[in-house]
Parts: C-alpha cells; structure tokens; sequence
C-alpha cells in the first residue's frame, strides 16, 4: 500500500537562515527514494516539514490530495506516513517486544477501564499487538530478539528495530532518517535487502536519507539532490551521478564512500 505524496514549492526559515528554498518534489508512489547532499542541505529539515514537526513559511506538502500543513504529527501519522530518526527512539529498559508494542497501545479500542479491569477486550486486543510486532520483527529477521532489553541491542541493530516500528502500523510512506549509521558493510547489504523487500512485499513509498552512497545509488528508484537548502538535481541514479552539478556540490568529494 502505497501513496501520493508531494511537496509543493516549499520554503522554510529559522533566525533569518534559509532551511529550504522553493523545494518541489513529486515522490514516485511505491518506490525508494533517496535524498542526498552535504551537511546542511536542509534534508533533515525536509523529512521534518514532511511529517509535521516543522510548518513551512510558505508552500505546502500533501499526501493522497491531502494537505499536511497545519496537521499535528500523530494526524499525519494516521494518514499513513511513518518516519524513523537518526537518534534511537528505543525505551533501553524494555524489550524490543515490548517497544515494539508501545505505538499500537494508541490504537486500542478498550480504554482506561478496559487496562484498569483487564476485560477480555483488553486481552484480545493485547494479543493481537503482541502478534502483529512479531510478525514486524520476523519480517525484518528480528524475532529472535523479541525478548532482549532494547540497550542490549547495538545501535546498528536498534536502527533495524525502528524500520520494523514503522512496518507494525501498515504504512503508506516511510521516511527514513539515516537508516545505514552504526551498520557495518555487510549489516549494509541487509537493509538494503530489506528496502527492496518493503518496496516489492509492501508497496511502501520509502524516502531515505543517507550518506552511504553506495547503498542509496544501488537501491533507490528515484534519488534528489540537495544543496544549501535547495533541490539541483533529481533523477535516476545514474543521471544524477553524472550530474555536473551534483559532482561539484556533492558526489566529487564522496566517490570513494
């Protein structure tokens, strides 16, 4: 299940600094894409204007002909877009089962007296959560750490438990905030397996910001480029590799990554 989702001339200033400068991205529905650029080129401020954590000064964003402006980040998120960080999100006390299950504790019909009184309501429900982060954890390989403490995990490890928080309430749009840091090469080679497989299994639009270039030039669809807040080039990975532009602002000083 995949989605619609546009950002429409976007700009966006904090202290008199140009964040973003009348960006205009169309995201290809059910595909991977990749948002590259050096340090400062507004791409974590993009993902924030995306999902509702920072309001443009003018331009507007939205998902399926729904306009996202104004809209609270958990109304966005119950429209179907979901978004990783660059930081762990994880609770380090509780295990990943059970931080896997903390999101989906919003959605549950039975309310304070059902948690209170423990209803047979309640115990379904509890059931089917523990169920459906099970099957988020198997998806991504992860099952066998359903009973491990989050800070038992490496951040490599917790970054994959977060994608799999996102794939726990069927998605539309992911945004990944540098899925591939603390991963080693091969750890690498996996997530970008596993993009692949949300892309093909789930038909999840996925918007990846990342610096490893090799694995957002070898699985995305569609890659964009930015620089000083602005978008210079976007296209297939091999256009804008060959991108003079992108060379000069991006990739001539990343070649070797």
């Amino acid at each position: 299940m995949s989605a619609k989702l546009q950002v429409n001339d976007v700009s966006i200033a904090f202290g008199g600094v140009q964040a973003l400068e009348n960006v205009t991205i169309d995201f290809p529905s059910g595909k991977i894409i990749g948002i590259i650029g050096p340090n400062g080129a507004g791409k974590t401020t993009l993902l924030n204007v995306i999902c509702g954590l920072a309001q443009p000064t003018s331009g507007t964003v939205t998902l399926d002909g729904t306009v996202l402006n104004e809209l609270k980040p958990n109304q966005i998120a119950a429209l179907g877009l979901r978004r990783t960080f660059q930081a762990s999100q994880l609770f380090p006390n509780m295990s990943v089962l059970e931080n896997m299950m903390t999101g989906l504790h919003l959605k549950v019909g039975s309310g304070l007296y059902g948690a209170i009184m423990r209803t047979a309501q309640m115990r379904r429900e509890e059931e089917e959560m523990r169920a459906r982060a099970l099957e988020a954890l198997a998806f991504v390989g992860f099952a066998k750490f359903a009973d491990r403490p989050g800070n038992a995990l490496s951040f490599g490890q917790q970054r994959i438990v977060e994608i799999a928080r996102t794939l726990i309430h069927d998605p539309k749009v992911v945004l990944l905030d540098e899925p591939a840091v603390g991963l080693s090469v091969a750890r690498v080679a996996e997530l970008d397996e596993l993009l692949q497989r949300i892309r093909l299994e789930r038909g999840v639009t996925t918007i990846m910001i990342e610096h490893v270039i090799r694995l957002v030039m070898g699985v995305s669809d569609h890659v964009v480029v930015m620089s000083s807040g602005r978008k210079i080039a976007e296209g297939t990975a091999d256009s804008v590799r060959n991108d003079p532009a992108v060379v000069e602002a991006y990739l001539g000083h990343q070649h070797h990554a």
